[in-house]
């Protein structure tokens, strides 16, 4: 039997920046799965779209899809958005939607490695205290995650870690590094928890400033190209219900 289609959902933008690392972790991703076909859709802003994607599939004759959220946290283009999308695909498709990235340990391996590409060392993390900046978001659901993986970061070592949003929620990038530098931190970094440039990353760095480490974002990193695959096996397994079946 084929192996399902995977599809990866990108939220697009109108900066060029987040579409390029979009296709750069569909290639790592392939790179590391070459038995498994991967094709990218956008909700907005870039092409192919996901229903455009969904009707070729079908057109082509493929029966089963593995739809993945580019996406860091359960919020409202997961909950709602995607699901919409995927229920208006050709009928013959059967679609399961895979959860998430967020959180999981790779992820978090992934900014702590962006951190020491940035500047700092393992020899820091004591000394450092980092600002956990997110895109940010109105649901509850997704706020409490990013606190929570923050909790736990704080755990492995580094002098304190503070989430900040770019949106949507308080507090910012630039109140997180003031409150930082307050509890005595010998220096601040920000570690953007996005997966691509674009608006709100642009909004993290200029909140960032008055801090001494902005790393990267994750963009095509192997331990997301890794995450990615993860989500797409666990999805595959017969347990979840599949959307138009």
């Amino acid at each position: 039997m084929p192996r399902p289609v995977l599809l990866v959902i990108a939220h697009g933008s109108r900066d060029p920046r987040h579409a390029a690392t979009v296709h750069a972790l569909v290639r790592r991703v392939r790179a590391l799965r070459p038995g498994v076909r991967v094709e990218t859709g956008f909700l907005d802003f870039n092409i192919p779209s996901v229903s455009g994607v969904l009707e070729s599939l079908a057109a082509e004759g493929v029966r089963d899809v593995v739809a993945l959220p580019l996406l860091l946290t359960r919020a409202f283009h997961a909950k709602s958005d995607i699901p919409a999308v995927l229920s208006e695909a050709p009928a013959r498709l059967r679609i399961r939607q895979a959860e998430v990235l967020g959180p999981s340990p790779l992820l978090t391996a992934a900014l702590e490695r962006r951190l020491y590409e940035a500047g700092l060392s393992p020899a820091d993390k004591s000394s450092t205290g980092v600002v956990l900046a997110s895109a940010g978001s109105t649901d509850p659901e997704a706020i409490a995650v990013i606190a929570e993986i923050a909790r736990e970061w704080r755990r492995t070592g580094w002098c304190a870690v503070r989430p900040a949003f770019a949106s949507a929620s308080l507090p910012r990038t630039e109140d997180a590094v003031r409150e930082l530098r307050a509890l005595g931190c010998k220096r601040v970094a920000v570690a953007p928890y996005v997966l691509a440039p674009g608006f709100l990353p642009d909004r993290i760095a200029r909140g960032a400033a008055e801090a001494d480490i902005l790393s990267d974002v994750l963009g095509a990193s192997p331990e997301v190209a890794r995450v990615l695959l993860q989500r797409y096996d666990m999805a595959r397994t017969p347990a979840l219900t599949a959307i138009g079946a």
